[in-house]
């Protein structure tokens, strides 16, 4: 098996395009941003900084998204648990 299942992959996927993942984490460090000035539109800095990461979070999640959608769970190794492999209802 190949760790697809109806053209879909499964389990859990191991890349570094994961740790693009952390970046929206760092909208939760407020002391790197908790002022008032510089001014946008006379919003302070503090709101429209945060509006800035949620642009930026979603289009880290995408470019995850996009980057590890088709990529195989595990390279040239057979899937452990594949269903035709157990042997539960077997009695002996």
């Amino acid at each position: 098996m190949s760790g697809k299942a109806a053209g879909k992959v499964t389990g859990l996927q191991v890349s570094p395009w994961n740790l693009f993942l952390l970046i929206p984490l760092l909208m939760l460090v407020t002391p790197w941003f908790n002022f008032d000035k510089p001014r946008l539109l006379g919003l302070p800095f503090f709101y429209w900084f945060q509006f800035l990461f949620v642009i930026i979070g979603v289009a880290s999640v995408a470019v995850v998204y996009v980057m590890t959608k088709g990529a195989p769970v595990v390279k040239g190794k057979p899937d452990r648990l594949a269903a035709e492999e157990l042997d539960e209802g077997e009695q002996r």
